[in-house]
This record gives structure tokens, sequence and C-alpha cells, in this order.
């Protein structure tokens, strides 16, 4: 019996989209041969066509289900809930803007048959702005450097699982979880394929700053513990240097007592410094307290309002069903991919 694959692609306002990941995702699986599968799209509540557009390729593909949301859920917890409705004994996650080349389907599965569990895909170059993408390397390397697993600097959670990493990250039963970390957490033997990240060729991202720091957030407190260690180091470090410069002050007054005068203005200057470093600090120990609180909610990832085609299994097999010319999926880069266990 021919082996089954999930494809993933989570949506918020892509109705420019849609239609052409499906058909470029579908090609990638008739390529790659004896394969049936599916293609969950979720849709994050879109304001624009999107639903429309998916319910028409779906009305056409039973191959095609569709998961739409009561409400604009976020993007850390709407591709979560639909990892877990994944039937296929492999999962790969698409993105709907078409950044993640659907062509590379075809590389993961090659690799995920000769006997990786997860196939990662790390972009080092992008077609967005240079200055943007040197801000989210240096952000891996502090996620790496801070935590207390090995991360994957440029991974942004595209690539394939095994149905038992799936299971795996379906037992950490997380609220609001931060995927990456979880992959990383597991530890399972993984494949690297660098490749390039196109940009954006129609819409408009969805990511604003707060989006952006969210995630941020998420990674730094999900893998590590050493900001809420900084804060106590600080904090002695501090008060250290408190009684140091103070003994100093009172020294100096003692032997030029009436030549020195003290002053308000170090007082001043020392009560501001200390109330910011407290502030900062009051605010990564409140990061923390807010992920416990929203683990002990225990809340949903989502609210459905509707499901389409998941009533259907899988069809069989595409290959011979569509032409998909060998040189269509080929990379442009040159770089080897390297395996790392």
């Amino acid at each position: 019996m021919s082996k089954t694959l999930t494809i993933l692609t989570p949506c918020f306002n892509e109705e420019a989209n849609v239609r052409d990941v499906y058909l470029q995702v579908r090609a990638a699986v008739a390529a790659a041969g004896n394969y049936r599968y599916e293609h969950i799209f979720i849709d994050n509540a879109s304001t624009d066509n999107t639903l429309g557009e998916l319910k028409a390729i779906a009305a056409q593909d039973r191959n095609v289900k569709i998961i739409r949301n009561t409400r604009n859920f976020g993007h850390v917890r709407s591709p979560m809930h639909a990892l877990y409705q994944a039937g296929g004994d492999a999962v790969i996650g698409i993105v709907a803007d078409l950044q993640d080349p659907p062509e590379m389907i075809l590389d993961m599965i090659r690799k995920w048959e000769e006997g990786y569990p997860v196939v990662i895909c790390v972009k080092v170059t992008s077609g967005e702005s240079g200055l943007m993408f040197w801000i989210r390397k240096q952000y891996y390397r502090l996620v790496k450097r801070l935590s207390g697993v090995e991360t994957y600097e440029n991974y942004t959670g595209f690539g394939l699982y095994d149905r038992k990493v799936v299971e795996v990250i379906k037992s950490f039963d997380d609220p609001y979880p931060y995927f990456r970390g979880m992959i990383a957490e597991a530890g399972f033997r993984h494949f690297e394929i660098p490749y390039h990240q196109p940009a954006r060729k129609r819409g408009i991202t969805k990511n604003n700053f707060y989006s952006l720091y969210d995630m941020a957030m998420l990674a730094i407190t999900n893998l590590s513990k050493v900001p809420l260690r900084l804060v106590t180091f600080s904090g002695f470090v501090g008060a250290l240097v408190s009684v140091l410069v103070s003994l100093g002050y009172l020294v100096y007054k003692l032997i030029y007592w009436h030549r020195f005068s003290v002053g308000v203005a170090p007082l001043v200057i020392g009560v501001f410094f200390f109330l910011s470093i407290q502030m900062l600090f009051m605010g990564i120990i409140g990061e923390y307290i807010g992920t416990i609180h929203t683990l002990v909610q225990k809340r949903p990832l989502v609210v459905e309002q509707e499901r389409i085609n998941f009533e259907y299994g899988m069809a069989e097999p595409l290959q011979g069903e569509l032409q998909y010319r060998s040189q269509d999926i080929l990379h442009d880069n040159d770089i080897q991919p390297r395996a790392t266990s």
C-alpha cells in the first residue's frame, strides 16, 4: 500500500495565492511518485475571498480539506491545530505566500525515505530586505545561545515530519506552542536542506511588530531560563556595586570633608538608573508569568466554524496524472545539504 502525505497550509487573506499553492503542491506530489496525499488548508477567518477560492478548489478535488476558524487565532495556534488533524505518514508545512517553495517537497520526501524522521529547510539567502534578514539571523543566533537545547538557525518551521514525530509533538499538549522549539526539544535525527527564500509576489505580509515580538519572546521563554538567571545575577551585581560606591563616597567625604560636596545629582541618576533596570527585569519576569498563565488556562488552540472534505479519505496516487517538467523543480543554489544527528 502506498504511503500517505499531509500538506498543511495556514492562510489568512491569501486569495491571490491559495490556488497557486494548491497547483504547485499537487504537481510536486505527482512528481514524487506513488504517494496518496491530503492538502489541509486552515483559514484564520479571512476577510477577503480566500475561503471562496478554497471552496472552489475543494469542490473539484477531495484531497483538499478545509478548516475554517471562527476568528483569527493567530499564526501560532492555527497551524498547530491543523497539524493535529493530519493523517499522513509524513506531514509537510507550506505557507500560503509561496515563500516556502513547494518544489522542495521532492527533496524532503527523498530524505524521509532514506530514514530521516525530520527534514528541515534552512534559508541561507532571502528575497526580503537585507536588513530584515540580518536582524532575523541575529535573533536565531541569540536564541541558540540562550537555549538549553540545540536549535536550528534560519529555520522557520518549513520541513517534513514523520508520523512518530507528530505524535511526540501532540503529546506536549501545549495551548500556545512554539513549534520550532518542540522540534528542537524532541531531538530527532534530522537532515537540513538549504534554500533561497523568494520574496512574496502577491499580497502583503500579515506579520507586524507585535506578532514578531510575540514569536521572539515565545521562543526565549519556552527554551531558556537564562533571562531569569540574568535578573538574579544582575540584582546581586547591582547591590554589590551600590555598596562599593557608597563606601567610596563615604571614604572620600571623610578625607575631604570640607572640599567634597556630595550633592543630589549622583543620587537622582542612581535612582532613575536602578528604576529602569527594575522595570526591564519586571518585564522579563512578566513574560514568563504570562507564559505560565497561558499554560494553566488550557484553552483550545482554535474553535472551528466548519470543515470541508474531511469525510473523504485520500485518493489514489497522482503519479502519471500530471506532467511536471524536471527542470521546473531544480534549485538555483549549489549549496549541498547536510545531515545532522
